[in-house]
């Protein structure tokens, strides 16, 4: 299946032993060729949105969105008419936007879980990185098939992508995240 923005990326279970990529699901947000950005959507952190911007009157939680500039906060949604300058990505899904009215919508408490999914750090790999890191088979690629990625139980979130894949996959998918526990 071709990279492109949109698709998602799940770490094959070779890359077991990578910290910041072990059983991840990526969105990409962006894929051309000098760069590919993308974010985790399934490592929640300890962190609520208002944990981070205290002048925020807004509990989602935060996820890590990638070992990329972990300073910074970054957002995805499904709502592209609240909040202007969104960058769309594929399938109703949108990247960041005015972060104005995006505070505004949350302290007027506008805004659901369902929307939106901010992220600490994202995913980066500059020209070919990603393409070699296929090559490797690092990652395969698959569709954003979900009807709502922001409602989605990230616990499950990689052991479901493998179970659809299928063959050796599925072995893969009910191996423990330790295998020291084995």
């Amino acid at each position: 299946m071709k990279l492109d923005k949109g698709k998602l990326l799940i770490a094959e279970p070779a890359i077991l032993n990578d910290s910041s990529f072990n059983r991840a699901i990526v969105l990409l947000t962006e894929h051309t060729s000098n760069n590919s950005v993308g974010f985790i959507l399934n490592r929640p952190l300890e962190y609520t949105v208002n944990d981070l911007l205290p002048d925020v009157n807004c509990h989602f939680p935060v996820y890590q969105g990638g070992p990329v500039e972990q300073d910074n906060l970054y957002f995805v949604h499904k709502i592209p008419e609240l909040i202007p300058d969104s960058i769309e990505v594929a399938n109703g899904i949108f990247w960041g936007g005015n972060f104005e009215s995006l505070k505004e919508l949350l302290n007027d408490e506008v805004l659901k879980t369902s929307d939106i999914r901010f992220f600490l750090g994202y995913s980066g790999w500059g020209k070919q990185q990603l393409v070699k890191e296929m090559n490797q088979n690092s990652w395969f690629v698959g569709e954003n098939d979900f009807e709502n990625i922001f409602s989605l139980d990230e616990k499950s979130l990689w052991k479901n992508k493998l179970l659809q894949k299928g063959g050796d996959y599925k072995l893969w998918a009910n191996a423990p995240s330790d295998f020291n526990l084995n």
